[in-house]
């Protein structure tokens, strides 16, 4: 009897059909590979759902990094993954992905098992050092050999981290700016008083005014108050620009389990 070998599943996501078919197939080849190919953000989602439901789940996905919004089948975007908040990277109004760094950091809140390669067409420091913030893996040049990328899939399961030689100083030199206006992010975060960053807490969960006044049982003024000195303190003149800050300084969303949210009024 031979022994039995443990199959690696890989989902390619990508717009461009013939370079994910193409891709699909050269590891198909491979004798431990199982392959699919999804052509957006949203068919990536159902790929990603259908397995978990069957039990069958993905083990690394590979996205482009430029992947686009899904414009020409008519879907007006299904649900992020779950755990993962409107206004949230991968998440949204209507639950679309924007794109590949959106689907990445979607994916790695909903799937943490799921291993994310970003495929590139160029080298570019700040959008690595962005899909790693996000929770990729790895990122790797389209034009890479099959069995470098092999190595790469075969690594990230391994847990390692993998980019190209060539973009370490620039990825290490954005991580460190990204980590100082993370720490400015929480200095400002820490000049809020309780109840302020209570209000904060709502606003990066999307709730507008109304909502937030019901659930800390406020009067919606006093809410509006809470806002401007919320949007004051931390030097801003937007609610997204606060909501912005706030997850740079690492403020989550208030849980909003069996809370009805409300969307819009949000103050501008």
């Amino acid at each position: 009897m031979g022994v039995s070998v443990a199959r690696i599943r890989v989902l390619v996501v990508d717009d461009h059909r013939i370079f994910a078919e193409s891709l699909a197939a050269a590891l198909a080849a491979e004798p431990d590979v199982d392959v699919s190919a999804a052509g957006s953000g949203p068919a990536a989602l159902r790929c990603l759902e259908r397995a978990a439901a069957e039990g069958r789940r993905y083990d690394v996905m590979l996205v482009d990094a430029e992947l686009g919004v899904d414009t020409t089948s008519g879907t007006r975007g299904i649900p992020a993954p779950r755990g993962v908040p409107d206004g949230a990277p991968g998440g949204g109004a209507g639950g679309v992905q924007v794109d590949g760094i959106s689907l990445v950091a979607g994916v790695r809140a909903g799937q943490p098992r799921i291993r994310t390669v970003v495929l590139a067409e160029k080298d570019d420091p700040r959008r690595a050092a962005t899909a790693l913030q996000a929770g990729a893996s790895g990122w790797v040049a389209k034009d890479c050999s099959l069995q470098r990328l092999l190595a790469v899939i075969r690594g990230v399961l391994r847990d390692e981290t993998h980019l190209p030689a060539a973009l370490l100083t620039g990825v290490l030199r954005e991580l460190t700016a990204a980590r100082k206006h993370r720490t400015e992010s929480e200095q400002l975060v820490e000049s809020l008083t309780p109840r302020e960053r209570e209000v904060l807490r709502c606003m990066v969960a999307g709730l507008g005014r109304k909502a937030v006044a019901e659930r800390l049982f406020l009067s919606p003024h006093t809410v509006r108050t809470h806002m401007q000195n919320v949007l004051g303190k931390l030097g801003v003149h937007s609610t997204l620009a606060a909501v912005a800050l706030a997850r740079r300084a690492g403020v989550g969303p208030v849980a909003l389990t069996g809370d009805v949210v409300e969307r819009g009024g949000q103050l501008a």
